[in-house]
């Protein structure tokens, strides 16, 4: 880990998606973080991400406004703003906006190399 201890708000990497985006923080790439990622999801109204799972690490999602629906396995939580999720490793999940605003959620990930793996639709 390099010596940086604070992230200009430029300095984040954002990947963008039909969905939405992804905005890093913090991860092992980003050289700030030895153990953990961390960063935020914005979810447009009425649209989802991909089935997915963690195979090498749990995740914790923050709802900080919006309201989503959150499946894992074949459960649903309806979540809003306060609402926290805990996903353990290899649990195949998604969110989906079913509200009429952004929703915006802190992502954090137990491991500096978050690897995904896309669920067989």
């Amino acid at each position: 880990m390099n010596e940086q201890t604070v992230l200009p708000a430029s300095d984040a990497t954002v990947q963008e998606f039909d969905w939405g985006e992804l905005v890093w923080y913090a991860n092992g790439k980003m050289g700030n973080s030895a153990t953990m990622t961390f960063g935020r999801a914005v979810l447009k109204p009425g649209h989802e991400n991909f089935r997915h799972s963690h195979p090498n690490c749990e995740e914790i999602l923050h709802v900080l406004s919006g309201h989503i629906v959150h499946s894992l396995e074949d459960e649903l939580f309806p979540m809003g703003p306060g609402d926290t999720i805990v996903i353990p490793a290899n649990v195949v999940h998604n969110a989906s906006n079913d509200g009429d605003d952004v929703a915006i959620m802190t992502i954090m990930f137990s491991t500096p190399d978050r690897q995904t793996i896309v669920a067989d639709e």
